[in-house]
C-alpha cells in the first residue's frame, strides 16, 4: 500500500527539480554576454517507480510514478560545428595575414603612380632623350644626373622599405609561435583540472566552454585536429574527457600532437633562423621533431607569416620581391654602364660608368652616382652623350643610345626580357597575388561568419527565451507547492477529522 506522504516526496522532488532548473537558468542569463559562453540546462530525469522489482514487493495494480530528479547540467553545444568553425577560421587566418603582407607591399611599391619607380624610370629617360637633342647644354646634364640620382634614391627606398617590413613580419611570427605555445599550456592545464572533476561522475561545463574558447582562438594560428580521451573512473557517458591537440597540414593529416591528453605533456613550437645572409626561417620543431615548412601552405597565420617573411628551400613573398627588384637593378645598372662606357662626355672623357654599387647581393641599397659624375667630386662633362667617334659638342647619339636601354633585351632573374617588361610583371604578379588574398579573406570570412551564426543559434543565450523558461519552471514549481497544500488538507482531514465518533 502507498503511503499518504507518497505524494509529498513526489511534489517535493518535483519542487527540487524545478528549483534547480530555475537556478540554470539564472545563470544563463548572468552570462548572457560572457564570451565563449554556451547556455545550459537541466536534463531531467525520472526518478525510479514503486515498487521496486523484487521478492517482497506489495501487490497492485501497475507500478506509480515517485516523480522527477535533475540528472545532469549540459551544455548546448554542437562539435560538427565548431570543426568547421575553426577550420573556416584557420583559411581567414591564413588570407587575412598574407592579405595584409601583400597590401604593404603595395602601398610601397605605390604603383601606378607619380612618385613609383616606373614614373622615376620614365623621367630618367625623358631627361637622356632632352639630353640627346642638347648635348653640351649644362641645364640637361644637370638633370640628367638628379633623374639618375632619384633612381638611385628611389631603389634604396625601396630596399629599405621592404625589409624593414620583413623584420616587422619575422617579429609578429616570433609573437604568433609564443601565443600558440602559451595556448597549448592553458589546455593541457584545463586537461588536467577537467579530468580532476569528469572522474567524480560531474561536468565541468564552464571548463569545458573556455577550453573550446583556447581551441578557437588557436585555429586562427595554426590547423589543429582534436581528438577526445576518456577521463575514466566515475566519468559520465557524456563527459568530454581530455582533449589531444595535434597539428595537422591543410588537408586534416597530422604531422605532431601539440598537446597530448594520454600523457598529459605539450610540445612547444619553435622557430630557428639562420645566422648569416638574409636570415630566413632554418628550421621548425614541433618539440624535437622537425617540421616541413610545406605543411603550413595555406595553414592559420603562422604559415602565412612563414610564407611571407621566407625559409630556406622556398621562397617568401618578401624575398622574392627583393630579389627580383635587386637582378633588375643590377641588369639595369650593368647594361647603362656599359653603353655609357662606350660614349664620350663633353671634356673627351671615355669609359666612364653612370652608376656604381658595393654589393652585387644588394645592388638596390648600395646604388649611386659614379664618383667622376657625383656633385662632390665629379663634373656634369663625364656624361658621355657623344659617341666614341663623336666629333664636336653637337652629337647627342650615345644619349638616345642611354636612352634606349630600357628596350634593350637583357637576362633578368632567369627571363629574356626588358627592364620595363620584366617591372611590369612583378607589379602585375603582386597585384593578381594580393587580389587572390583580399578575395580569399572576404570569402572564409563570410564562411566562418554563418558557421558561427548557425553555432551561436545553438549555443548562445536567448534572454527571451530564458524568461520563457524562467515563467515555465516558475509555474512548474507553483504548481508543486500547491500540491503540498493540497496535501496538507487531505492530511489534516485525517487526522483532524476522522475518528472522532463518540468523544
Amino acid at each position: 500500500m502507498l503511503s499518504t506522504f507518497h505524494g509529498l516526496e513526489t511534489v517535493r522532488r518535483g519542487m527540487t527539480a524545478q528549483q534547480q532548473a530555475l537556478y540554470v537558468t539564472g545563470h544563463n542569463i548572468a552570462n548572457a554576454n560572457t564570451p565563449g559562453y554556451s547556455r545550459q540546462r537541466v536534463n531531467f530525469e525520472q526518478t525510479p517507480p514503486y515498487p521496486f522489482a523484487s521478492k517482497n514487493r506489495p501487490v497492485m495494480p501497475g507500478q506509480m510514478g515517485t516523480g522527477v530528479e535533475g540528472g545532469t547540467v549540459q551544455r548546448m553545444r554542437e562539435e560538427f560545428l565548431d570543426v568547421q568553425y575553426r577550420g573556416e577560421h584557420m583559411k581567414y587566418g591564413y588570407w587575412n595575414t598574407r592579405a595584409e603582407a601583400l597590401y604593404k607591399m603595395e602601398e610601397i611599391m605605390n604603383e601606378p603612380s607619380d612618385e613609383g619607380l616606373a614614373k622615376t624610370l620614365d623621367r630618367f629617360w625623358q631627361s637622356l632623350q632632352d639630353l640627346a637633342v642638347n648635348p653640351s647644354n649644362s641645364g640637361a646634364r644637370s638633370v640628367v644626373r638628379q633623374r639618375g640620382m632619384a633612381v638611385a634614391e628611389t631603389f634604396h627606398y625601396l630596399s629599405s622599405s621592404l625589409k624593414s617590413i620583413r623584420d616587422d613580419i619575422k617579429n609578429e611570427l616570433d609573437v604568433t609561435v609564443k601565443a600558440v605555445n602559451s595556448l597549448a599550456r592553458q589546455l593541457n592545464d584545463l586537461n588536467k583540472q577537467i579530468s580532476e572533476v569528469e572522474v567524480h561522475g560531474y561536468l565541468p561545463n564552464d571548463l569545458y566552454d573556455e577550453r573550446n574558447r583556447l581551441l578557437d582562438e588557436l585555429s586562427q594560428y595554426v590547423n589543429v585536429k582534436v581528438t577526445p580521451v576518456p577521463s575514466g573512473g566515475s566519468a559520465l557517458k557524456i563527459a568530454e574527457g581530455r582533449f589531444t591537440v595535434e597539428l595537422a597540414d591543410r588537408n586534416g593529416t597530422s604531422f605532431g600532437k601539440l598537446v597530448d591528453g594520454n600523457t598529459g605533456v605539450f610540445n612547444e613550437i619553435k622557430v630557428e633562423y639562420e645566422t648569416t645572409g638574409e636570415k630566413y626561417v632554418n628550421e621548425m620543431k614541433l618539440g624535437n621533431d622537425s617540421l616541413n615548412f610545406l605543411n603550413f601552405k595555406e595553414n592559420g597565420k603562422v604559415g602565412a607569416l612563414l610564407h611571407s617573411y621566407g625559409y630556406v628551400g622556398g621562397t617568401g613573398l618578401y624575398p622574392e620581391m627583393l630579389n627580383n627588384l635587386n637582378a633588375m637593378a643590377k641588369a639595369f645598372v650593368d647594361e647603362f654602364n656599359r653603353v655609357h662606357q662606350q660614349g664620350k662626355g663633353l671634356n673627351g672623357s671615355t669609359n666612364v660608368p653612370f652608376f656604381k654599387y658595393t654589393d652585387p647581393n644588394d645592388v638596390m641599397g648600395t646604388l649611386g652616382i659614379a664618383d667622376q659624375i657625383d656633385p662632390k667630386n665629379g663634373s656634369l662633362d663625364n656624361i658621355a652623350a657623344a659617341s666614341s667617334t663623336g666629333v664636336g659638342t653637337g652629337d647627342g647619339s650615345n644619349a638616345l643610345a642611354l636612352a634606349e636601354v630600357k628596350n634593350n633585351t637583357l637576362s633578368i632573374a632567369g627571363n629574356t626580357t626588358t627592364i620595363q617588361n620584366f617591372y611590369e610583371s612583378l607589379i602585375g604578379q603582386m597585384a593578381v597575388n594580393a587580389q587572390e588574398a583580399k578575395r580569399l579573406s572576404e570569402n572564409s570570412e563570410v564562411l566562418r561568419q554563418s558557421v558561427d551564426e548557425r553555432r551561436m543559434a545553438v549555443s548562445s543565450v536567448s534572454l527571451d527565451e530564458e524568461m520563457m523558461n524562467m515563467m515555465k519552471f516558475q509555474h512548474a514549481y507553483n504548481a508543486s507547492a500547491r500540491m503540498i497544500t493540497m496535501i496538507d488538507q487531505m492530511l489534516d482531514k485525517i487526522i483532524n477529522n476522522m475518528g472522532i465518533v463518540g468523544r
